[in-house]
């Protein structure tokens, strides 16, 4: 059993259940992959230049669960990581007020979700993925978070 911090145990997982936050982030597999991120164990999710984006960093919360989204060539939701570290000036900003926060992966998802079936589920359309396609970290509710999870065949 895996102690989560807010109380909440679960078998064999590195995700909290009771998580206050869902989140989603999106990155290139050509400049960090989801493999990438499992092998190294957790990372610093550094430069992030939009401020909305930078505003949703800053509202992460430890513990929050975040799924880890491969943009461009794949268009797919393919693993689950959690907010290890909350925010922090970015190291590799060398100017303006942004932000960093270190994710540590979770699992990875049994089902991999595509993009086409989130833009055609009916709980799923409107999530910001869909509807602000440029923004690279964006909130989802616990609803969406849940229905991903049941598209991708993944318990938390």
């Amino acid at each position: 059993m895996q102690n989560h911090g807010n109380g909440v145990t679960c078998p064999g997982c590195n995700i909290s259940i009771m998580a206050k936050n869902y989140w989603l982030v999106k990155q290139e597999p050509e400049a960090y992959s989801w493999a990438a991120l499992v092998k190294d164990g957790k990372t610093a999710w550094t430069g992030v230049r939009n401020f909305q984006a930078r505003n949703n960093l800053r509202a992460m919360k430890k513990g929050d669960v975040v799924f880890y989204y491969h943009s461009v060539s794949e268009k797919q939701v393919v693993g689950l990581a959690r907010v290890v570290k909350e925010a922090y000036p970015d190291p590799t900003a060398s100017e303006g007020d942004w932000s960093a926060v270190d994710i540590a992966p979770g699992k990875t998802l049994a089902t991999p979700v595509p993009l086409e079936a989130i833009k055609t589920d009916k709980m799923l359309k409107d999530m910001l993925l869909v509807r602000n396609s440029r923004l690279s970290v964006t909130p989802m509710t616990e609803a969406q978070f849940n229905r991903l999870m049941a598209l991708a065949e993944t318990k938390p």
